[in-house]
């Protein structure tokens, strides 16, 4: 016996615009979390001199912070988006922005996870996670365009 379960109204048409918007700005905290990796990595490998003038900038610090930031907020838009396909259509459209996506949660999980083991000197560890995450920024980028074609396409369809 199949039960049925019945869906609620529609969700006001704007939120179907969260997602993106909050996609697009974690693309841009994700750039600017590579930057401050790249400024981190300097004060480990640099001269003394460029040492001298980048540590006040606590690079280190700012970079986990945005990593935890970006951990927290893609994970709560990953499946928000989902969330709100699935109330809004009674499903989930199953495909290469979907998969990409869910991908991409667990690839910044796995590299915030590693954090502990590149604090205690791991280069292995450290390695991996920048391999990891320029990975996830090439995903990332590739979300932005196939993202944008499924705007589109609600934009068409929108609400008269």
């Amino acid at each position: 016996m199949q039960s049925t379960v019945a869906m609620p109204e529609a969700l006001p048409y704007y939120l179907n615009f969260l997602h993106p918007l909050m996609m697009w700005g974690l693309l841009a905290l994700s750039g600017y979390g590579l930057w401050l990796g790249i400024k981190a990595k300097k004060i480990r490998t640099g001269t003394p001199e460029e040492r001298k003038k980048l540590i006040s900038g606590q690079f280190g610090k700012r970079h986990y912070q945005i990593g935890s930031l970006l951990l927290a907020f893609m994970v709560l838009g990953t499946f928000g988006g989902m969330a709100v396909t699935y109330l809004n259509n009674g499903k989930l459209f199953v495909g290469p922005h979907l998969l990409v996506g869910i991908g991409m949660a667990s690839l910044v999980a796995v590299a915030a996870a590693l954090t502990p083991l590149m604090q205690q000197g791991h280069v292995i560890a450290r390695k991996v996670h920048v391999g990891l995450n320029m990975t996830l920024m090439s995903l990332f980028l590739w979300q932005a365009v196939s993202g944008m074609q499924i705007v589109a396409k609600i934009w068409e369809n929108r609400p008269a």
